[in-house]
């Protein structure tokens, strides 16, 4: 049986556990759907959680870009790999969003997307808010969207 992601500790709880489970995982954020942080692991401040917060709208704005282009849903994820390190951005159906950063030479980076993918399909039913998407630009939408003609 699989444990609630947000217990009675709370959203720094939830994700504290989220980084420890995987090596090499830096720090976790959750943003609601208009870029404001909402919660973060230990290690985040509020400069690294601002700063993070500018660079994951950038990414949305570009994968929302390209879920219109190609026409296949809703966006669920995007991942940036660098030269020592992965960023993970998720969206979270209920509008909200994790990014999560996993670094070092020997980092999991499998254990990671299945963490999140973990995350995020028990996250809707255990944060302590309900918000909307900011529009119907179809973040984490399933696919139900009405197609451009």
């Amino acid at each position: 049986m699989t444990s609630a992601v947000v217990t009675d500790d709370g959203l720094t709880g939830a994700l504290d556990r989220l980084v420890d489970r995987v090596h090499g995982a830096d720090f976790a954020v959750v943003l609601s759907p208009d870029g404001l942080p909402l919660g973060g692991s230990r290690r985040v401040e509020a400069k690294l959680a601002e700063q993070i917060s500018g660079v994951v709208a950038g990414l949305i704005a570009l994968g929302l870009a390209a879920t219109r282009t190609c026409d296949a849903g809703g966006l669920r994820q995007v991942v940036v790999q660098m030269a020592r390190a992965f960023l993970f951005v998720a969206t979270i159906p209920n509008g909200t969003i994790l990014t999560v950063r996993i670094a070092g030479d020997d980092m999991k980076v499998g254990d990671m997307a299945y963490e999140v993918a973990l995350f995020v399909g028990q996250a809707e039913r255990h944060l302590p808010i309900t918000l909307g998407p900011a529009s119907s630009a179809t973040i984490g939408d399933t696919g139900a969207h009405q197609r451009h003609r």
